[in-house]
């Protein structure tokens, strides 16, 4: 089994100056199955909130979206995935979607393979066909039994000889709890534990696209070779994962597979390596993304930062093979200023240029990770968030026309890396992307957040939640 897994979350209000806590070895749950069989609905059915998005038309999720759950009815924890559909016919993403899915399911302490109880499709089949080398982790789930009149027709689905069998509808809510306990039975909770955030070690993920010196930086980092160091592009196949102390301070580091042009990723091989990278930002706190000084920014880099941003996790832009680029007054300056310009949704991103080879910035770059990672887990004061929002709003307005006028309720901060905060609004739609920009940069200024990501979230307002 996979003892890699990590979950985090904030304290309630009441306890707002209390460490926040990390849940480390977590259960890795994932729901499987063709597209529309309701793995959404049952994933926010699970977690208690609308997480993923659910739609009838079959194969709204792409992405595997993974969240902290506690099990129903018990005080068990997991790390619960939604993943995309397996489908037949594949076109466009699709063969990626799968990719990632079976990546998961890998990984996976148990699987849910879940179905329709209306019928058997040749993708059920197909997928049940592929799913047997998972049989003694998996539970088949037939869905949409929405009365005891449908019950019968979950044992149609008893030919593949999938144990245990369970029926639910995660629309009406129907077996749910049953379902939830079901699942901490089959499960091993014995090395789950709990660990303050300021104890814990500060995973960061070292990505990047192929040979641009992430592997020289591991080796550089850990002072040993523990990762295959090569000139051709592409040599890190899977994820190689070492650790070390950085003064006094427990540092996980993982180096990914590089990430190429969709058009260049051909091989199931290298699908794999795509999707684990991809994965593993979820499992760090700290982002570097190392970028070739001489060639610049790429397209690529833009699409990996971006895997790192939706994620909420901080990143740092370092520029590699510092030491092949001309020796000139303020070239730091100047290469830095060009990459926010070229780069200005990652504009609060910190710089450093370093040389892994040379052993040079190796210093200022773990400095900057450091406190990326004690930004990126304060903890804010409701009360001190609400002033400070009063006191912006009485500052600059928000536009006082008649389809962009909204009035700011009541802000709480929700979650810690990613720093998430959640406005109610009264009008959530007449808030534009500007104003979102707006509130970002502030949050940043006033907490001292500067560097990271912030996820916003507006929800309409309630009466009785607003500033007196």
């Amino acid at each position: 089994m996979n003892r890699e897994r990590t979950a985090q979350v904030t304290p309630p209000e009441s306890s707002a100056e209390s460490p926040a806590v990390r849940y480390e070895n977590l259960p890795l749950v994932v729901l499987a199955g063709r597209p529309n069989v309701g793995k959404s609905t049952l994933f926010n059915r699970l977690i208690g909130k609308r997480r993923a998005i659910t739609d009838p038309q079959p194969g709204v999720t792409r992405d595997p979206i993974e969240e902290e759950c506690t099990l129903r009815g018990t005080d068990k924890k997991v790390l619960l995935v939604d993943t995309g559909g397996f489908r037949l016919e594949r076109e466009g993403l699709d063969e990626l979607v799968v990719a990632r899915a079976l990546a998961y399911i890998e990984r996976s302490d148990l699987v849910l393979f879940m179905v329709d109880v209306s019928e058997i499709t040749p993708e059920d089949e197909e997928f049940a066909a592929l799913l047997r080398l998972y049989a003694d982790k998996l539970m088949l789930v037939v869905n949409k039994a929405d009365s005891p009149e449908r019950d019968a027709l979950v044992w149609t689905h008893a030919q593949w000889g999938f144990e245990p069998v369970f029926f639910v509808s995660a629309e009406h809510n129907r077996n749910i709890d049953e379902l939830a306990e079901v699942i901490a039975a089959h499960l091993d909770f014995s090395h789950v534990r709990e660990v303050a955030l300021e104890k814990a070690d500060i995973r960061i993920a070292i990505m990047g696209k192929p040979n641009t010196g992430k592997s020289t930086l591991l080796n550089a980092l850990v002072g040993q070779e523990r990762s295959i160091v090569s000139a051709e592009p592409g040599t890190t196949r899977d994820i190689v994962e070492s650790r070390f102390l950085y003064k006094g301070r427990g540092i996980s580091v993982l180096d990914t597979a590089g990430i190429r042009r969709k058009k260049k990723v051909t091989d199931n091989v290298e699908y794999y390596s795509v999707v684990r990278s991809i994965a593993v930002v979820n499992r760090a706190d700290v982002v570097i993304l190392l970028i070739d000084a001489k060639e610049g920014l790429s397209e690529q880099d833009k699409k990996i930062a971006a895997f790192a941003v939706e994620a909420g996790r901080p990143v740092v832009l370092a520029l590699s093979k510092w030491d092949t680029m001309p020796t000139m007054k303020n070239a730091f300056e100047a290469a830095r200023d060009r990459l926010r310009f070229f780069f200005g949704q990652m504009a609060y991103a910190p710089v450093v240029a370093i040389s892994a080879k040379e052993g040079q910035g190796i210093d200022r770059l773990m400095g900057t990770v450091v406190s990326l990672y004690g930004k990126a887990n304060k903890v804010i004061e409701t009360s001190r968030l609400n002033q400070a929002v009063a006191a912006w709003m009485g500052a600059t307005p928000p536009p006082a026309g008649p389809r962009t006028h909204f009035k700011l309720r009541y802000a709480v901060q929700a979650f810690v890396n990613p720093q998430r905060f959640i406005f109610f609004v009264t009008r959530p739609e007449a808030v534009t992307e500007s104003y979102r920009s707006f509130l970002k940069n502030k949050i940043r200024l006033e907490f001292g957040l500067d560097g990271i990501p912030i996820q916003l979230e507006l929800r309409a307002s309630r009466k009785d939640r607003q500033w007196g």
